[in-house]
């Protein structure tokens, strides 16, 4: 990042922080209201017959010289998906976002995932766009299909097959999906002969599932590659929000756990490799997901560890332009401290990080800025060398957590704040 970058990003938080403390200044009170309203009403409409997200993955640009960026002729993809809610119908999103030209799927297909790239017996269901069995999506573009018959159970994983008969160019994706996805020769949407593995996901936006019971709407987790899960072990589903949905259902809840989380994304910076910041995102990741009512926000890490950025105030800053969004859609919004990580590779952790990282934490527990706070540091680090991760909670790459951390991460929320 050039000094020319980095002056244009503070100096667009700074703006941005200004208008809304103006902003605030203005309505005062009444805006505080209005607030209280609206995420009352976000809670009302849950009793209605709607579409809920169930599962999403953020979308990044591709990657020079790897898979996303060579693309996909005359290939079927098919992406297995762990869904955390249950209904009777879905409809899938598909993005091209960061695609050089139209995107055109054959056929795209849904079904109960099996064993490896297998779908279960009678599961398979042809999914249109518009009553269309193909669809060609512009650049820049998010399409939603038609509704899909197709029961959705919780903890049931779902295949989605798509098939790319031409030449897709580079692909739209995510890079980081702990799950396998398969590839073929041809047109495999209804078939099974795959005979390349890739951990990623592709165009494949999010998924939403009909609903004509009361739920608890969804709460989406915006984060980086904690959230996003890497060295979580792969198929088994053990990313952090994963247990937290686990947690939720085992607890009486019908609340959906969406996870908005993007393997090296920063808070305030934009990057080729892993995509827009947290803020820019914010609105395409969190604020338009279906029956969304709640936020999690963790993220800081890497603009501490990759940007060298130490000036915490900056991403409070960023912090609080997000609870304006949030609270402003109606949203209640809750942050997590920020991990220790000494000892994570070389350049990434430093002493001056080090500090940022308290200063940070020290001002998420004690702002009252947020709805609710959930303290990952104080469950996971180490009580002998709290500048660690306990070594059960450490994937052994001293920034990462394990199975074990990640699920004690997600026993480190307070339910109660998510169904109050």
């Amino acid at each position: 990042m050039s000094k020319e970058q980095s002056a244009r990003n503070r100096l667009r938080v700074l703006t941005a922080v200004l208008i809304a403390f103006m902003i605030a200044f203005t309505i005062g009170i009444a805006s505080l209201a209005s607030d209280g309203e609206q995420r009352t009403n976000a809670v009302k409409l849950s009793g209605m017959t709607q579409w809920i997200g169930a599962w999403e993955a953020s979308q990044q640009p591709p990657r020079p010289g790897g898979i996303s960026d060579r693309g996909f002729h005359n290939e079927t993809v098919r992406m297995m998906i762990h869904p955390h809610l249950a209904g009777e119908a879905l409809r899938i999103r598909l993005s091209n976002q960061y695609g050089e030209k139209p995107l055109t799927l054959g056929e795209v297909h849904v079904a109960i995932a099996g064993d490896g790239a297998e779908t279960a017996s009678g599961s398979d269901r042809p999914v249109t766009f518009d009553g269309a069995g193909s669809v060609k999506i512009p650049v820049g573009a998010t399409i939603v299909s038609d509704a899909v018959s197709l029961p959705v159970a919780v903890g049931s994983d779902i295949a989605v097959s798509v098939y790319v008969p031409g030449e897709s160019g580079p692909a739209t994706w995510h890079a980081v999906s702990s799950a396998t996805t398969y590839v073929a020769e041809g047109n495999q949407t209804n078939g099974a002969a795959f005979h390349k593995k890739v951990n990623a996901w592709f165009w494949l936006d999010g998924v939403d599932v009909k609903v004509d019971r009361p739920v608890d709407g969804a709460v989406v987790v915006l984060g980086d590659s904690i959230t996003d899960g890497v060295h979580s072990t792969l198929n088994a589903n053990h990313r952090w929000p994963d247990f937290l949905a686990e947690r939720l259902h085992a607890n009486g809840s019908s609340m959906s756990v969406l996870n908005a989380g993007i393997s090296g994304n920063q808070f305030l910076q934009d990057t080729v490799r892993h995509g827009e910041s947290a803020l820019e995102r914010l609105n395409r990741d969190v604020l338009t997901r279906s029956g969304v009512t709640d936020v999690i926000l963790l993220e800081g890490i890497n603009d501490i560890g990759i940007s060298h950025n130490f000036h915490a105030q900056e991403i409070i800053f960023g912090m609080k332009e997000i609870i304006q969004e949030a609270h402003g859609h109606g949203l209640n919004i809750y942050i997590g401290t920020l991990l220790p990580f000494e000892g994570a590779r070389p350049g990434y952790y430093t002493p001056q990080g080090e500090k940022t990282r308290e200063a940070l934490n020290e001002w998420i527990r004690t702002s009252g800025a947020f709805d609710g706070v959930i303290d990952f540091e104080k469950a996971l680090r180490d009580p002998e060398h709290p500048l660690h991760l306990l070594p059960a909670y450490d994937s052994g790459d001293h920034l990462h957590p394990s199975d074990a951390g990640y699920k004690a991460m997600a026993e480190a929320v307070d339910l109660s704040m998510l169904q109050k």
